[in-house]
């Protein structure tokens, strides 16, 4: 909103320094301030009412080392978050660009999802919460959203080169290349950005070539299946993820710092064409998006690092974790995801594996056996007997490290 009041009184009254909200990175710059200022301090005032109104964790005693000094600290902080990410993002972005748009609707969208999940766990008494089933289709909902707008809008295009054979004195103005005139287009595509492969692009249109003739017509259900793959085990791995205090929010920080880089290079020409990767016009405002996102993990982390004085719940862990996987399909950036968010990747598995491999011995041997101590992984470490501070530090150098080579696979080829 105030991008919009400044580009008005910069063009009508020509005030000096109105100018300054045309530029991407200071209304980013001014979305993270404003997100932390909203996460700290309105946080704490909030954090004090859901005090009152004894809005407190219900824990299950695993046996883990001072686990149940927990109990009753206030939970579904997750609201400070979305706030952290919604106000500024209207404020500062441009609110008629389509990426935006399915931010703040994944955003709304999960965030809803989330509250609906700890309202019946802390309100209505039930420790299971809302059923497994209806948060998948959810989360498949939204996914369909998404995976329809990217496939349909002709707003979403991606800039590619298009080669034509030198006949005669017209391809002058193009940029030549052997014997063929090189020129950029704005057109539909259903590429997207994978490591080691050739171009370091992968068409989601060519996966079905095998099977000859006509593949073509099944690219929007390709599409779509790794869309909602993607969302769907993004979202429930930063939902396991946010088990220890910090964890999911510094984690989420990270891949947040790194997503908003990718953004910015793949949203300007300039940077892009140098890189030589895939430019996308218009993605470049999703950085303001990512700085509230940013501003708004780093704020919550003032008061859920440990120990912690507030929780996320499901809240916030289910939308910081579908943030993450729509924001990537939309800089097509998600199959970077296995490496970048491989924090979550690897919780969710380990759950994976120990349920699968537990059911399987019981069937076969008549009794359970595991491959963790408890899953999901956080929890084996504990069960070690590593503090849940140094846990939640080295999982974050991990990120760092992981975020450090997801940048440096877009020169990798």
């Amino acid at each position: 909103m105030l991008y919009y009041l400044f580009n008005y009184i910069d063009h009508n009254f020509s005030i000096p320094g109105a100018g300054v909200f045309q530029y991407i990175t200071f209304r980013t710059a001014m979305a993270v301030i404003f997100s932390l200022f909203i996460t700290t301090v309105y946080g704490r005032r909030l954090i004090d009412y859901i005090r009152y109104k004894q809005v407190g964790e219900t824990i299950r005693n695993l046996g883990l080392e001072g686990q149940m000094q927990k109990q009753g600290t206030p939970t579904m902080g997750g609201i400070i978050i979305l706030l952290g990410i919604l106000v500024p993002t209207l404020l500062f972005a441009k609110l008629e660009n389509v990426y935006v748009i399915l931010m703040i609707i994944t955003t709304v969208w999960l965030g809803a999802i989330g509250f609906l999940d700890d309202y019946i766990k802390v309100f209505k008494k039930n420790k299971e919460g809302l059923a497994g089933k209806f948060k998948i289709i959810g989360q498949v909902g939204l996914a369909l959203i998404i995976g329809y707008t990217m496939y349909f809008n002709q707003s979403i295009l991606i800039r590619q080169e298009v080669k034509l054979p030198v006949k005669n004195d017209l391809v002058v103005d193009y940029h030549l290349r052997g014997n063929h005139a090189v020129y950029t287009q704005d057109v539909k595509s259903t590429k997207t950005t994978m490591p080691f492969y050739k171009n370091n692009e992968f068409d989601y249109g060519k996966v079905l070539k095998i099977f000859g003739h006509g593949y073509e017509n099944y690219t929007l259900v390709v599409f779509l299946f790794f869309v909602i793959t993607i969302i769907t085990f993004i979202s429930n791995g930063a939902n396991i993820t946010d088990g220890i205090d910090g964890l999911a929010t510094g984690t989420s920080a990270i891949i947040g710092i790194t997503l908003a880089i990718l953004a910015y290079v793949s949203g300007n020409t300039v940077i892009a064409d140098y890189l030589n990767i895939m430019y996308i016009p218009n993605s470049g405002e999703l950085v303001v998006f990512a700085g509230a996102f940013v501003g708004a993990c780093v704020g919550f982390l003032w008061y859920n690092s440990y120990p912690a004085q507030v929780f996320m719940g499901d809240t916030g862990s289910l939308a910081i974790g579908g943030i993450i996987a729509a924001f990537a399909i939309m800089i097509r950036k998600e199959l970077m995801l296995p490496v970048l968010a491989g924090i979550f990747v690897v919780e969710n598995f380990s759950v994976v594996i120990q349920v699968s491999w537990f059911k399987y011995t019981k069937k076969k041997f008549g009794e359970g056996r595991r491959v963790f101590l408890m899953a999901p992984l956080h929890h084996h470490f504990q069960k070690r007997g590593f503090h849940e501070a140094k846990i939640v530090t080295r999982f974050w150098i991990i990120g760092i490290i992981l975020a450090v080579i997801t940048v440096i696979t877009l020169k990798l080829r």
